[in-house]
């Protein structure tokens, strides 16, 4: 039997994931690889995966692109992994770096600063420039908060702007996957996120941070029908912004 090839992001917020599938039947039908969220959207993208949890904003470029579980990576509200780093406050803002990692949380960014704060910023992807702001995202945001001026978690700054919760990855497929494969890969979620405390125990601590909080409150992982709301809203939005900014 060809096995399902998936590809999933390594950072913390997807460990009740992995451990859900490291520990289900379902590991031995799968060839699972660990990434980045840009390289995993890539990887769906061009075939090289056949299921990734990958970011939100990559969706309309996967071909035959389908959600294939009913379980995500999400907030309602601050998230505590996803944000925008500033040495000005956000009025004053008027360059940013982009995080190199992150196709959905760029966008994010872009889709808040045009028409939450209504500000028009110059973006730019080059590593060593000097911005007025950042994006970073995911661990290695862990205990940064406290480093710099001004701090905007997007994810708070999301519903702010519309109420609804957000979804930063979703698990895409690329082609028709089997009814009885996909129950069998919730399954697997589901027992990854029922043993969040056994995750726990096997992460090392992050100092000004708190792991319980983030995986259990800060965290959400269900594909509902208001985070299905913000997906299409948030799409939406990102077709509004000008060709140059919108992320590809």
């Amino acid at each position: 039997m060809n096995k399902i090839k998936i590809s999933a992001v390594a950072y913390t917020n997807t460990k009740a994931f992995i451990y859900g599938l490291a520990h289900s039947p379902i590991i031995d039908k799968i060839d699972l690889s660990l990434d980045i969220p840009s390289d995993c959207a890539a990887k769906v993208i061009n075939g090289q995966a056949d299921i990734g949890l990958m970011p939100v904003a990559a969706i309309p470029l996967v071909p035959n692109a389908n959600i294939v579980t009913n379980y995500c990576i999400g907030s309602d509200g601050a998230v505590n992994s996803v944000f925008i780093f500033s040495n000005v406050p956000v009025n004053e803002i008027k360059t940013l770096r982009l995080d190199a990692h992150s196709r959905t949380s760029n966008n994010l960014a872009k889709v808040l600063l045009k028409f939450h704060w209504e500000k028009e910023v110059e973006f730019t992807t080059d590593q060593n420039a000097e911005t007025d702001a950042f994006v970073l995202i995911g661990d290695r945001t862990f205990g940064k908060t406290q480093n710099f001026a001004f701090v905007y978690d997007m994810g708070e700054e999301w519903k702010k702007f519309t109420g609804l919760p957000f979804m930063y990855a979703a698990w895409v497929a690329n082609k028709e996957i089997s009814q009885q494969f996909k129950d069998e890969f919730n399954a697997a979620l589901k027992f990854g996120l029922d043993h969040r405390k056994e995750v726990l125990a096997e992460l090392p601590p992050v100092s000004n941070f708190d792991l319980e909080d983030y995986l259990y409150h800060k965290l959400q992982f269900e594909v509902t029908e208001d985070r299905m709301k913000a997906l299409n809203l948030f799409l939406g939005f990102i077709g509004q912004l000008d060709e140059k900014l919108a992320v590809r």
